[in-house]
């Protein structure tokens, strides 16, 4: 794929052949859902990346320009291979053709194996709308005759991150040992989580809340800290490993 068919800016790393992508609707969200996984599979040598669907232009906080150095500190904390941004409209996120067929084209290009996507049971609209979204560039993307660029590629697992709402977990993944590097990574987003809060998740206190939830899933799977996935589809499990 050429630069100028290329719909989406890399603001991290270079474009390459992923194990795990991150859908993010907005600046942070990847760090708060799926921040420590991400960081286990970099430190394990993996390439991982985010690739967020909109700049956060709505936001009450922050600025698109603050927002996209904070992503690029974070993705340097977390020792991301990849990250990009999709520039589309904040506040608008849904399933629509265009934006379907934009995010398919960064599929074809990254090549995910494993793609996270906000969970659809959430109360804010850009990330139900992500989800949905997620679910029709996935198909698109794999379609020898789709009219995009690049070669057909299948997504081999998708799974659902924790955003707003509680969930009913499939997959458990102990961070524990990663907790340090995940707060940094979190706080690299200072125009969010400094000063006022705005909301339960725009807050000083965002590590504190977050934590909570890792805690609590960390006593379902008895480690100190994991984070909660949905797999839609059933997980082929090595009875050995149980």
């Amino acid at each position: 794929m050429s630069d100028a068919e290329l719909v989406f800016e890399t603001i991290h790393g270079r474009v390459q052949p992923l194990e795990w992508l991150v859908l993010a609707p907005h600046p942070d969200d990847a760090e708060i859902g799926a921040g420590g996984t991400l960081i286990r599979l970099a430190r394990a040598g993996r390439a991982v990346g985010i690739l967020e669907l909109s700049r956060g232009e709505r936001g009450t906080q922050g600025s698109p320009q603050v927002r996209v150095a904070e992503c690029a500190r974070a993705a340097g904390i977390m020792g991301l291979a990849w990250r990009g941004q999709l520039g589309l409209p904040d506040g608008e996120l849904r399933d629509t053709l265009e934006g379907a067929h934009a995010l398919a084209a960064a599929l074809r290009a990254v090549r995910p194996r494993v793609l996270v996507v906000p969970h659809h049971r959430d109360r804010h609209p850009d990330h139900f709308g992500s989800y949905h979204l997620s679910k029709r560039a996935v198909h698109l993307a794999q379609l020898a005759k789709a009219d995009l660029p690049g070669d057909p590629h299948r997504v081999s697992r998708v799974l659902l991150y924790q955003g707003n709402a509680d969930i009913t977990p499939n997959v458990l993944i102990d961070v524990a040992d990663v907790q340090d590097v995940w707060a940094a990574s979190v706080l690299a987003h200072e125009s969010q989580f400094s000063g006022a809060a705005i909301s339960e998740t725009v807050t000083p206190e965002i590590v504190e809340r977050r934590r909570a939830r890792m805690t609590y899933w960390g006593t379902m799977a008895r480690v100190r800290y994991a984070e909660a996935f949905e797999a839609e589809d059933a997980l082929l499990v090595d009875p050995l490993t149980l």
